[in-house]
């Protein structure tokens, strides 16, 4: 056991980019986006892991959670995720200490298959050769010619076959510009692309069923979070009376909140976000949760994160290529894959790890911390 690599420290550091045009959805607006890296060391390998998440994300791992896993075998990763559950004990769980013990368990991941010298997906084991991925962005701030532009690339340079855009604007106070967007999205995609809405909460259970026909007649398939995930007994109710799937989870951040969401019967695919719901570690455990009771799993956003384990489980619906999340990855990180034709392929060029690296002349002007 002593020869065994351990872990030998945890660096962080915070970044933050404006985004490219004000942006926001049906109960958020940002003009900027923070990304708190983590850094795993073990002798000469590092493996890294992120969350988009405050600044204090940085402060929580150093003071609960690199004390707590320096030391052990880096091999070990699901045991250093349940010490870092249980050294948050005091702190809370959900949010803040979540999205650091997410960042520092997907670093444990890549500095472990660093290690062995394999690119993640072939240390878990593949399930898939290629990922789905849908566009995501079409920010309600969007003028009818930004969110053209978008969709058109995602549609018809990248070749996405599905999409997704904001609705809900102002907590639901705006549903005719909702629906012109959304007959406007469809007039721009045109028939052989899915389209996906997203109300982040935004809508009461009576306006989301109001707008079902509506937004069916543009040919919607995909629902997200018509009304906000904490209300499952009205997300099952609409999930059984609307046409399209009715989906929710990207503010999961425990095993069993996964499972309320399932047992309530409140969704047709389940989102998990691995930089929030205990990293890899935790985000495999939701997929498997879905997998048992029957229902796919969508990776949401950070793309470059669930890479490699949405290819290794077997129910996966696609992964959210989330247009903020993109811009950033691709600024910060080399290794970031390319979603021509719709998919990507984690570990073809055999790259160990997530196969990213941090483009430290590129990011440091945007490091705050």
């Amino acid at each position: 056991m002593s020869d065994l690599p351990a872990i030998d420290a945890l660096d962080t550091a915070v970044y933050t980019v404006p985004t490219d045009t004000p942006e926001a959805d049906g109960t958020l607006a940002w003009d900027r986006t923070t990304l708190v890296l983590v850094t795993a060391r073990s002798g000469h390998t590092t493996g890294l892991g992120y969350t988009y998440a405050p600044a204090a994300t940085a402060h929580l791992v150093q003071e609960l959670l690199t004390g707590t896993v320096t030391g052990r075998p880096a091999l070990d990763v699901p045991r250093a995720n349940e010490e870092m559950l249980r050294a948050v004990r005091n702190a809370g769980l959900p949010g803040v200490a979540a999205q650091a013990i997410s960042a520092v368990d997907i670093a444990l991941w890549d500095l472990k298959s660093r290690l062995l010298g394999l690119p993640l997906v072939h240390l878990l084991g593949a399930a898939r050769d290629a990922v789905p991925v849908y566009g995501s962005g079409g920010f309600t701030t969007y003028d009818a010619e930004r969110q053209d532009r978008q969709l058109r690339h995602w549609t018809h340079e990248s070749g996405i076959p599905r999409v997704k855009i904001k609705i809900g604007e102002s907590w639901g106070r705006r549903t005719e510009r909702d629906l012109a967007r959304v007959d406007r999205a469809r007039a721009t995609i045109g028939d052989g692309a899915e389209l996906y809405v997203d109300a982040n909460g935004a809508y009461t259970g009576g306006q989301a069923r109001r707008l079902a026909g509506p937004l069916a007649d543009a040919g919607v398939t995909w629902f997200e979070e018509p009304v906000s995930c904490d209300h499952l007994t009205i997300l099952a109710d609409l999930r059984h009376r609307l046409p399209m799937d009715v989906t929710a989870g990207e503010y999961g951040y425990t095993l069993p909140y996964f499972a309320q969401l399932i047992t309530a019967g409140a969704v047709d695919c389940l989102q998990a976000d691995a930089t929030r719901c205990g990293g890899i570690t935790g985000w495999l455990r939701a997929a498997a949760l879905a997998h048992a009771h029957g229902i796919d799993i969508s990776g949401h956003c950070a793309p470059s994160a669930h890479a490699h384990a949405a290819a290794a489980v077997p129910g996966l619906r696609h992964l959210e290529w989330f247009h903020d999340h993109v811009r950033i990855e691709r600024l910060l990180f080399d290794g970031v894959l390319d979603p021509g034709g719709g998919s990507i392929t984690p570990g073809a060029d055999g790259a160990p790890g997530l196969g990213l690296t941090l483009a430290e002349e590129r990011a440091e002007p945007y490091r705050v911390e």
